[in-house]
């Protein structure tokens, strides 16, 4: 086996069992810590895979931005957060099978797409992928429409914090 499948199983591994306790640790805090390491471990995916830009965006924006900004705003509400309800919900095996149901179509629907098997075609030897990645994003016929969805889609969500935030008026 190649160091390289090695060190992507490894990864794999580690992205998968974070993500896990992400969702599964009761201490929101250490539910981010385990956030930043299934971070860390899609950015070792992305140097596997020769994407170094994206890989260095992900520590940068998701591990160096993101994540310690949630850090921040949960030991800055430490004493808001403090919830006398019930933690587990009863049904979560339902969720669960739900979830379940829906990675299935997922997969059955990625394996119908004609040429999802056909390996990318190699880049240009003397260009540069970070400008052709910027081309990309902003060409009509590529991936102009998602990069704009996506954008929208945090216009949204700053729009609903800003309302969820906003202290109403009694």
């Amino acid at each position: 086996m190649a160091p390289e499948q090695i060190i992507f199983i490894v990864a794999a591994a580690v992205t998968l069992v974070a993500a896990l306790f992400v969702v599964a640790t009761k201490n929101l805090i250490h539910a981010a810590f385990w956030l930043i390491l299934a971070l860390f471990g899609v950015a070792v995916t992305y140097v596997l895979l020769q994407a170094g830009f994206i890989a260095v965006v992900q520590v940068v924006v998701y591990i160096g931005a993101i994540s310690i900004l949630f850090i921040f705003a949960a030991m800055l509400t430490r004493k808001v957060m403090q919830d006398t309800g019930p933690q587990n919900n009863p049904n979560w095996w339902l969720a669960a099978l739900i979830a379940l149901v829906f990675l299935a179509g997922l997969v059955l629907m990625l394996l119908g797409i004609p040429g999802i098997h056909d390996q990318a075609p190699a880049l240009a030897g003397d260009a540069n992928p970070i400008q052709q990645l910027g081309e990309q994003l902003v060409s009509a016929d590529h991936y102009l429409l998602p990069f704009e969805l996506a954008s929208v889609l945090l216009v949204a969500a700053m729009i609903g914090a800003i309302y969820v935030a906003w202290e109403k008026k009694r």
